[in-house]
This record gives C-alpha cells, sequence and structure tokens, in this order.
C-alpha cells in the first residue's frame, strides 16, 4: 500500500476568497493523478485552516473563530466520506491556541475521517519553544495523533523577501529547519516521549543537525554554559534546553516532499529509512507523482526499507483501518 501523508485540498469558496493554485480545489484531478501513480491513500490537511497560504493584507491565519474552523473541517470530512478509500484527514491547530480552539481540536479529532494533526513551525516569528505551547504539545501526547509539521504562510524572516516563490521554496524550508530544531532543543519530547511529529518538506535540514543541537545546548567554548547576562537583562522565559536534543531530533519523522535525492539520501542516512515517510506536498506542487516515487527506488537501501517510506511507516504510525 503506497500512502502519501502531505496532500492538500480546498473548498471552492476558498479559491474565490484567498489566491492559490487551481490544482488545490481539483479534487476529481487529484484523485486521478494518484489512481495513475499507484498511490493508494492520501492524508490532506491545510497548515492554515480555513485562511491563506499567500500573504493577504488584513488576514490573520492565527485569530480564526471555532466556528469558522468546525465548518472549514465539515468540508474535509464530507469529501473524506465520499472518498473513503482513497482520503483521510488531518485537523489543523494552532500550536499557541487558547483553550477553545484546542477544545474544538479535540472535538474534531473525534470524528473519524481525521487521523493527525496538521501545525505550523512558527507563528508570526515565534518558534515552539515557547511554554505557550505546552498545552498543544500536552493535547497531541494525550490523544497519540501524529503531527505534520508544516511551514506557515509567512515564514520568519521573510517580511521584507517580495518575491514569493523564493519565500515559498525556500523561506518555508528554513522555518520547517527552526521549528523542529527547537522543539528538539526545547525538550517537548522529553516532556511528552509519546510525540509522534513529521517535519514536511523533509524536515527541512534536520539531518545536519544533530551534532550542532547538542554544541547549542552545551557550548563549550562558554564553558557550557552561556554568555553572561546584563545585570538589567529580564529573567528567561523559556525552560533550559533539553539534555540530549540532537537524540530528540532523531526520533522526529519526516516526509519526502523535497526535489532533492540527495536531501532524501542524507535523510536516509542519518534518520533512517524507518523515519520517512512518503509525502508529495500535491497538490498545489506539480511535479509529476511518480517522480518522487522514484526518488525513493533509487536511495541505497533494500526493498523492504523502500516500501516502509511508501506505506510501511504510515502505516504503523497512523489509525487507518476506521473508514469514515
Amino acid at each position: 500500500m503506497i500512502i502519501d501523508i502531505h496532500g492538500h485540498l480546498s473548498p471552492p469558496e476558498a479559491a474565490r476568497s484567498f489566491p492559490m493554485p487551481p490544482s488545490l480545489t481539483d479534487v476529481d484531478g487529484m484523485l486521478a493523478a494518484r489512481a495513475q501513480a499507484g498511490i493508494d491513500l492520501t492524508i490532506i490537511g491545510s497548515p492554515v485552516g480555513a485562511g491563506a497560504m499567500a500573504r493577504v493584507p488584513g488576514v490573520d491565519n492565527y485569530s480564526q473563530p471555532r466556528d469558522r474552523l468546525r465548518s472549514f473541517h465539515a468540508w474535509m470530512s464530507g469529501l473524506i466520506a465520499t472518498f473513503p478509500d482513497q482520503l483521510r484527514g488531518y485537523v489543523y491547530a494552532n500550536p499557541f491556541g487558547d483553550d477553545d480552539h484546542l477544545e474544538g481540536v479535540r472535538e474534531t479529532l473525534a470524528d473519524p475521517a481525521f487521523v493527525g494533526l496538521i501545525t505550523t513551525s512558527s507563528v508570526h516569528g515565534e518558534l515552539l519553544g515557547s511554554p505557550r505551547a505546552d498545552s498543544f504539545f500536552s493535547l497531541a501526547a494525550e490523544t497519540g495523533v501524529p503531527v505534520l509539521v508544516h511551514a506557515p504562510a509567512e515564514p520568519i524572516g521573510t517580511d521584507r523577501v517580495d518575491d514569493f516563490g523564493f519565500v515559498e521554496q525556500i523561506g518555508r524550508f528554513g522555518d520547517v529547519t527552526m521549528g523542529m530544531a527547537m522543539i528538539a532543543f526545547a525538550g517537548w519530547l522529553d516532556k511528552y516521549p509519546g510525540l509522534r511529529l513529521i517535519g514536511a518538506t523533509g524536515g527541512g535540514a534536520l539531518a545536519l543537525l544533530p551534532e550542532r543541537l547538542q554544541t547549542a545546548a552545551r557550548p563549550r567554548h562558554w564553558g557550557g554554559g552561556k554568555p553572561p547576562a546584563p545585570s538589567s537583562a529580564p529573567a528567561p522565559s523559556s525552560t533550559p534546553p533539553s539534555a540530549d536534543p540532537g537524540g530528540a531530533l532523531q526520533r522526529m519523522y519526516v516526509d519526502t516532499s523535497t526535489f532533492s535525492p540527495a536531501h532524501l539520501g542524507l535523510n536516509a542516512e542519518v534518520l533512517g529509512p524507518e523515519r520517512m515517510l512518503f509525502g508529495t506536498d500535491s497538490p498545489p506542487m506539480s511535479v509529476p507523482l511518480e517522480e518522487f516515487m522514484h526518488m525513493i527506488e533509487k536511495l541505497p537501501i533494500d526493498k523492504a526499507s523502500q516500501q516502509l517510506i511508501l506505506g510501511g511507516n504510515a502505516e504503523a504510525l497512523f489509525d487507518l483501518r476506521s473508514r469514515p
């Protein structure tokens, strides 16, 4: 069974409100392309809920009322019920959402159409090391569902970048890198060992970071500590770093929605095939689906490991047995 854990679809009314590629509302075209490529099941979701993935003046994706998100998820649930053998869904969650928002997330997860959460690697420039993310990670650990950590519409450091292509392909990749690294650094997997976190876009540059994270947590050039803070500096607002952030990073998962065979190969070498999940980010990405599969087939791993990436890992990680 081939399972794509990273797809997107949007309701028609969203396309009338926000700019988006036409492929995001072409359900029939999406399913036909997957059938032709031999993909059996796709897990779809939106990292902005009912918001906009492109910059839209006056739109704040993190201020969506509960009833608006309920309507969006009802549309997705209905779509999944129409195609129960081909689709499952992620529930959108703001990682800094208040109690009402998170209660709505919990309510939506009770629908068997949904098998995981999708959230963003930063919020308005703030990474997920903040104590404000504790309620979200607690919920994710309690429910036991996987979390796809996806880049936000506006990645850190790109507010003055005018070229949207750069923001989309480079800025978001960098945001996932920092977001996943900060999750490991902040010790969320120490506090909640049951967390199952998946980095989108191949996890960014995650595979390059185990040693750097260890150095960041225990910088030898500062005597194992940090530079002395000025006497007037405010008290730190975050908890001390994880004792083993490099190890925490290697307990995460990544998808395969990268265009680089070298990147896939590094993930297989550092994280291992058992930590990789087939994902295409399509729609909206228009790279032929077969190319993603061919890159996996060309990895220097055995057939059993290839099958783990293409579907075996997802079958073990997600509860895909129930039907909407």
